[in-house]
């Protein structure tokens, strides 16, 4: 069995084999495992890289019928049953490797909506390299407005967008808040850091759209209380180093000067969707998704699966969210183990978005709470969900620190 990712989907699939009578590869060509939910954490300085990155050989070393490759998949051929790779770490290249089931989870990556030259200006947060960008810049920005003398330009530096009001743009704008208001402002002298502005641009008319309404009017409070705008029924027209462009519903369209955006809008498949629709011969969807049989296979290869955010089950309309792509690898490992194929079904658990200190919204099973209680639950389901012991302790260790401090100790800047 060959998997593709490292991500959720493809190490639930990989470790819910261990002991099986199964030979497993895992490919990717990252040496670790990345819990993205809390990637923003690390672009505020809340946490460090290491205490949400979790080198895969050390998450596999106790699984013996199982081996890492490091390297980029850039092909398969389904009739010949391989899989063709290249960057591997001894420099060669066009290396194939042979399988007998393939499990395919590459993700997905921020859509720019057609507009991919925006990303230089507004880093993205699926990766830890965007992360560690996003946390340069936004440091860099209240460095910069501490020596500006010019107050128009120190305003630009102060200003910071945030594109997107799904869950990853309001924890983020959220936590910028805080940063610039409870943590940064007694570190600097000649500017005041709570006059910063954050700004939440939703094309749509409400945040959290897949929360119950009365949760995104409390999400809207709660950034309000963070000193955080919210421009709903806006959409972006334009990211440049200066500036960020919007229209508004009625037409008119603005500037907002900023040297600080951050994208976290709308999302399209891995690449690898592509690939492997074209081996197939079959289609993807608007998003750039491979559409999958209900068993998670794809028609006409009962022996290839594709789960997570690069796959569309059926007419199933699922979020492109970490616990769809975890439930799919196990039920993938599942199917190989029993070896049978059934239906997936999504459980839907609810969802959970933290905004702040103490500030969060919760939608589990009908029940709406908001408040401490909810930010109490998303910090024990994070906690409980990343990977390995050591990182947990770390990262409870760093939460703790900073509830008592409204510190964040994760703010070293790499030029």
């Amino acid at each position: 069995m060959v998997v593709v990712g490292g991500g959720f989907g493809g190490l639930l699939a990989a470790r819910g084999l261990k002991g099986a009578p199964v030979d497993v590869t895992l490919v990717d060509r990252q040496n670790f495992h990345l819990f993205q939910p809390l990637a923003y954490q690390v672009a505020t300085g809340a946490l460090s890289a290491a205490e949400i990155a979790s080198p895969l050989r050390r998450v596999l070393r106790k699984q013996r019928n199982t081996r890492v490759i490091l390297g980029e998949v850039v092909g398969f051929d389904l009739e010949r049953r391989e899989v063709r790779l290249a960057d591997l770490p001894n420099g060669s290249a066009g290396e194939t490797l042979p399988y007998d089931i393939l499990v395919v989870a590459g993700g997905s990556a921020y859509s720019y909506f057609g507009h991919d030259d925006w990303a230089e200006y507004a880093p993205e947060l699926k990766s830890l390299e965007g992360a560690l960008d996003l946390r340069a810049r936004i440091l860099l920005a209240f460095e910069a407005a501490e020596v500006e003398q010019d107050p128009a330009v120190r305003d630009a530096w102060l200003t910071f967008v945030v594109v997107g009001g799904g869950p990853t743009g309001v924890e983020m704008a959220g936590q910028i808040g805080e940063l610039a208001r409870d943590t940064l402002h007694r570190d600097f002298r000649s500017m005041d850091t709570r006059g910063a502005r954050v700004l939440l641009v939703e094309a749509t008319g409400r945040l959290l759209a897949t929360f119950p309404e009365s949760l995104s009017r409390r999400a809207v409070t709660s950034l309000s209380s963070l000193g955080v705008e919210t421009l709903l029924d806006t959409t972006v027209v334009g990211v440049d180093a200066t500036g960020v462009d919007t229209r508004a519903a009625d037409g008119t369209t603005s500037r907002i000067p900023t040297r600080t955006a951050v994208w976290a809008a709308g999302v399209n498949a891995s690449p690898l969707a592509r690939l492997l629709a074209d081996a197939a011969g079959i289609a993807i969807d608007r998003a750039g998704r491979i559409v999958v049989e209900p068993d998670l296979t794809i028609a006409g290869h009962p022996e290839v699966f594709a789960i997570g955010d690069m796959a569309a089950v059926g007419d199933q309309h699922l979020p492109g969210v970490a616990p769809v792509a975890m439930q799919e690898g196990r039920h993938v490992a599942k199917s190989i183990r029993d070896g049978r194929r059934e239906p997936f079904h999504y459980r839907d658990k609810g969802n959970l978005a933290t905004i702040g200190h103490s500030r969060a919204v919760a939608d589990i099973k009908g029940l709406h709470f908001s408040g401490f209680p909810a930010w109490a639950l998303w910090l024990g389901l994070h906690l409980f969900y990343l990977i390995g012991f050591e990182n947990r302790l770390l990262v409870l260790t760093r939460w703790t620190f900073s509830w008592l401090t409204r510190g964040r100790g994760a703010r070293v800047i790499h030029r």
